[in-house]
């Protein structure tokens, strides 16, 4: 028997399951009135149920029931139909035409199986899914400074890695779904926005996001074809409810400092160690670079409408400020849903518009390393004359050694972004169940990244005499697409069919200079002609043009038998100007399956249970248009009629059977509900395999004209567990607590096929001295992400490195020596989430671990040797190496463990109640702390997973070379949020 809560835990509850709950609120009003009282029952055992919202349909007039059940409410005279609505049972509508006592009897609803999810095209109840989709909606999303939408889900689902190294504003996430699917670009899940294909994330806001879904297995992925092969991510923006007007204000402030370094020594410290030069000052070079970040962030939004048409405006404004000088946007961002309905309901038009602009400061990640080795003797700045050609500030003529506070504040580095995405699309029921729908959409990114170096700045600024650069890009994304969709019942039988074409082009253009040799620094990046270097031609100037497109075909059938038997077919045929002449088109079948068994026998204890399976297959495309062609490239100039004269020469093969990455999935799942559906929860297996992976292949010259050949050469193998559980510990009249867990283990992710080569090496550790040392190993057959080098076995007595002598040949610390010596992508991941609500108060945190990494420490592998330490500082742990008198040479002791458990947000919030404010729905105020604390053996800035190498930080990463710190990782940052949600 379901146990009878209070009034107040039932506030609460509302707020959680209906989109009713936090808008309704007791008020009387002037018209005429008439009083309606009743009483709710559960409709099975006949017990009251307190806590039931009662409102008047299409108003915000409402009441809750008491402990008794009873209810009493002033309605309009005209007022024809009451809603009845309570978190774990169905929604109930009743006529009260006429009548002054309405009871309601409630019915027990399966909860979340009554949720719908949003699939490829079309939607369906979560009971009807057979394929591995999660959703997650708006309640549950992290809360606090979240300036990206991957942030609102980060450790809330299983198979899903997110991830951004360090606190650097300006940064992506990567974003993994199950491993690591293909190597091409195409690396992170396909993102949807309101059906719109490879919508940019960035064109939405967090604050109108109402829902994620995720369709994690190639059953599901497949009617997206060659852009699914790492999954999808479905986004569903919030739109207007037919009703009253609402106004929403969302806003907070952030302040966020450092959480983490890399320690170095201090003046003090440093000197100690023999030969370091003292220049007399004690300079904190980390603390002169950063600061206090500060973020404010508001949201107002309007949404509203009639049984015809709906509307939902918001504008977001943020001002993100990094904790590093010079880093930091403003972003302005406005959106429009609207949808309309005509012909008696059966045309529904949607337009959404959103338009994004961001100025950002982009600063300087070199600053980083300089900020941890610069001589903390030395100081910022210096009146003496040597000193007056760097600007004042102090520097000194070495190899890789900047000032780091001039590095950044005499240089200019600034990106401007303008995202417009435009969507109108529309539906029409010609009979009951035929559907026929449209869309248009068009996406257009403006890029604008300019750069200028002083002519006092150390390094490239003063040896060109000043530097300046303006880069701009255009990508423009066109969308049309048209389906027909059918649905009925034959008796027991649910039938549904889909079929629809789709038509979508890229274009792609940009431009840009760079020159030098200024007058002044007056004109910074904005008057490139006053730059002597273009009329003497040492100026440079590019521009770059493509198009690529993608057609397709695409089908479903679903099937729903009893209620209890479901089964989906999808199938889509897809053609790309991107491959070889043979190979335009591929087709992208998938198959899955689900029963649930609950209705077939009964378990004690088990509410429902679901088995469900499903085989798939996606594709994915090269990372760039014309990888099939015989391409030229520049290669020097040549004297010809008195001038120098460009000359070209083949730079790629052609291949006419290049040909779509397939990636086939196997997926087994089993969804349940227990103890009356107070457990629920997933369980889920794939193992993938892609094939035919596109690989730049390495062929003799002669015959071939060119060094290199793109093929499909390439084999990834994956497999992993995942486990989503979710339970109300408790749930009474005082005092409720929820508890979910998203737990990823990583079986195996194995690179099989390679190049047709059995081992290669990948990235190495750079310069100054060390561009000869490789970091990584790939062997075929063996796991992605092998750490590579020397086994480091102690120091000696006259201070040189011991390392195993690995090939038994005598002489230790060889290349041949090297062996694997650490693991780069981790095993597992885990996501815990818990909310605690009393009364009006509530509190959120979330713990995430990710466990089985490893980390190249790229500090240590430089910086942590006393023979170097003249001028150059170093990491806090030299003094473990104090003895050590040989040059750095990498080896597994800069290998560090990765494992780390954080707690990425810990939220405190009370609603405020707002009983007998008319013109206040609601109003609750909350404080975030964020980072507050990270558990982890790792000396570095941050232990997060690197995914892809990306030594410079700029363009696509390396994902055959994971697992590396690069010493301009952004320090880690924490950073406590105080806001306020107000309805009106």
């Amino acid at each position: 028997m379901r146990m009878k809560l209070n009034y107040y835990c039932k506030q609460v509850s509302l707020r959680i399951s209906t989109v009713l709950m936090g808008i309704l609120l007791m008020s009387t009003m002037a018209l005429a009135q008439r009083s309606v009282t009743g009483t709710v029952t559960d409709a099975g055992s006949g017990d009251a149920i307190p806590g039931v919202a009662v409102l008047i349909k299409g108003t915000t007039v409402g009441a809750y029931t008491d402990e008794n059940g009873q209810y009493s409410l002033s309605a309009p005279s005209e007022a024809t139909v009451l809603v009845f609505s309570y978190y774990g049972y169905e929604t109930m509508e009743k006529d009260i035409s006429g009548l002054d006592v309405v009871d309601a009897a409630l019915a027990e609803s399966v909860g979340t199986l009554d949720e719908v999810v949003v699939t490829g095209y079309t939607t369906q109840r979560e009971e009807e899914k057979t394929s591995a989709i999660v959703s997650v909606r708006s309640d549950d999303f992290n809360q606090g400074n979240i300036n990206n939408p991957a942030q609102l889900i980060q450790g809330k689902v299983a198979g899903v890695t997110i991830s951004r190294p360090g606190g650097n504003p300006n940064q992506e996430f990567n974003i993994r779904l199950r491993g690591l699917g293909t190597i091409g670009a195409n690396r992170s899940p396909l993102v949807i926005i309101d059906g719109v294909l490879n919508a940019d994330i960035n064109t939405v806001d967090p604050n109108d996001i109402a829902s994620f879904d995720i369709l994690k297995d190639a059953s599901a992925a497949a009617i997206y074809g060659t852009q699914a092969a790492s999954g999808v991510i479905i986004i569903t923006t919030k739109k207007g409810v037919p009703g009253s007007t609402s106004v929403d204000y969302n806003g907070f402030v952030t302040i966020d400092y450092i959480d983490q370094t890399t320690e170095v020594l201090g003046r003090d410290e440093f000197l100690s160690f023999p030969g370091t030069q003292d220049f007399g000052s004690d300079t904190d070079w980390i603390g002169e670079l950063t600061r206090t970040g500060n973020t404010q962030v508001h949201n107002v939004s309007m949404s509203g409408g009639s049984n015809s048409t709906t509307y939902r405006a918001s504008v977001n404004f943020r001002d993100v400020e990094g904790i590093a000088l010079k880093t930091g946007f403003e972003q302005l961002n406005g959106r429009l849903n609207l949808q309309q309905k005509a012909i008696n309901d059966k045309l529904t038009i949607n337009l959404n518009i959103t338009t994004t602009l961001r100025n950002s400061e982009l600063g300087n990640n070199g600053a980083f390393r300089y900020a941890t080795i610069y001589n903390p003797t030395a100081p910022v700045r210096s009146d003496a004359p040597e000193f007056e050609r760097w600007g004042g500030y102090f520097q000194q003529d070495l190899f890789d050694f900047f000032n780091p506070v001039a590095l950044l504040e005499q240089n200019t580095n600034e990106g401007n972004f303008t995202r417009v995405l435009g969507d109108v699309n529309a539906k029409f029921e010609v009979v009951p169940g035929l559907i026929l729908s449209g869309r248009y959409s068009q996406q257009r990114t403006n890029e604008i990244f300019a750069n200028y170096t002083s002519k006092q700045s150390r390094g490239t600024g003063a040896d060109r005499n000043g530097l300046a650069s303006r880069n701009t890009n255009q990508f423009v994304n066109q969308l049309a697409e048209i389906s027909v969709s059918y649905e009925t019942e034959f008796g027991d039988l649910d039938f549904s069919v889909l079929g629809g074409y789709s038509y979508q082009q890229f274009d792609n253009e940009g431009f840009g200079a760079q020159g030098g040799d200024f007058l002044t620094d007056a004109f910074s990046f904005n008057n490139l002609s006053a730059g002597a270097d273009f009329n003497n031609g040492l100026g440079s100037i590019f521009s770059y043009a493509n198009r690529n497109k993608l057609i397709a075909g695409f089908g479903r059938v679903e099937l729903g038998y009893q209620d209890t038997y479901y089964l989906s077919a999808v199938v889509r045929q897809e053609g790309s100007t991107r491959f070889g002449e043979d190979n335009k088109w591929g087709t992208f079948p998938g198959f899955s399956a689900g029963i649930i068994l609950s209705n077939l026998f009964e378990v004690p204890g088990i509410d429902y249970l679901k088995i469900r399976g499903g085989y798939g297959e996606t594709g994915a495309q090269p990372a760039a248009s014309y990888l099939s062609l015989f391409t030229l490239a520049p290669g020097g100039n040549f004297f010809f009629n008195g001038a120098f004269t460009p000359a070209y020469g083949p730079n790629q093969n052609p291949n006419p059977d290049l040909r779509w990455e397939t990636k086939q999935d196997v997926s087994i799942g089993l969804d349940f509900n227990m103890l009356n559906y107070r457990l629920n929860g997933s369980i889920d297996y794939f193992n993938t395999t892609t094939v035919d992976a596109i690989l730049p292949l390495n062929v003799p010259v002669p015959p071939n004209q060119a060094p290199i050949t793109f093929t499909n050469i390439g084999e990834i193998s994956q497999s992993g567990l995942e486990i989503s559980l979710g339970y109300k510990i408790f749930d009474n009249a005082n005092f409720s607590w929820e508890s979910s867990v998203a737990f990823t283990y990583l079986i195996d992710n194995t690179l099989d096929v390679f190049n047709g080569e059995g081992t290669v090496f990948r990235s190495n550790l750079g310069s100054p001295g060390q561009n000869g040392t490789p970091l990584l190993l790939i062997e075929e057959g063996k796991p992605i992400g092998q750490l590579y080098g020397l086994v480091f076995e102690g120091i000696a007595a006259d201070g040189t490195w011991i390392h195993k002598d690995s090939d038994g040949d005598g002489t230790p610390g060889e290349d041949e020596d090297r062996e694997v010596i650490g693991q780069a992508l981790n095993d597992w991941q885990l996501g815990w989430n818990n909310t605690f609500r009393f009364g009006d108060f509530d509190v959120n945190f979330l713990l995430r671990g990710v466990f089985g990494h490893d980390l190249i420490n790229t500090f240590r592998a430089f910086y942590e040797a006393p023979s170097s330490m003249t001028t150059y500082n170093a990491p806090a742990t030299v003094t473990d190496v104090r003895n050590l008198t040989d040059a750095p040479i990498f080896s597994s002791y800069h290998v560090e463990d990765g494992d780390f458990i954080k707690l990425d947000n810990i939220t405190f919030g009370y609603t405020v109640p707002v009983d007998g404010i008319d013109w206040m729905k609601r109003l609750r105020v909350y404080v975030t702390g964020q980072n507050l604390f990270t558990i982890t053996d790792y000396s570095g800035v941050d232990p997060e997973v690197r995914l892809e190498d990306n030594p410079n930080n700029a363009g696509i990463g390396d994902p055959l070379a994971p697992g590396i710190d690069r010493r301009n990782t952004y320090f880690r940052q924490a950073g406590v949020t105080f806001g306020v949600n107000l309805g009106l």
